[in-house]
């Protein structure tokens, strides 16, 4: 009696899929740019940085998934309200 042969192995797909990847290596410096300014004191919120200083981590993040915008990186649109 022959053995059975064993079934490839299902390839699992991320949960991205076929996309690839979010957010490029751009946004993700400009992100880091931002923590390193907010950790110091010296990132600003506002039009032109003309605003009080940031103290929260998330505004932080926001203002740097902004700049990276501003610079063309790779970085999903802002999600509208």
């Amino acid at each position: 009696m022959p053995a059975k042969k064993a079934s490839p192995a299902k390839k699992t797909t991320s949960s991205r899929g076929k996309g690839g990847k979010r957010y490029g290596e751009a946004g993700s410096k400009s992100v880091e740019s931002a923590m390193r300014r907010k950790k110091k004191g010296t990132l600003k919120s506002g039009p032109g940085g003309k605003g009080g200083t940031v103290k929260s981590r998330e505004q932080a993040i926001a203002i740097g998934l902004s700049e990276a915008r501003k610079k063309g990186a790779k970085v999903p649109k802002k999600k509208s309200t």
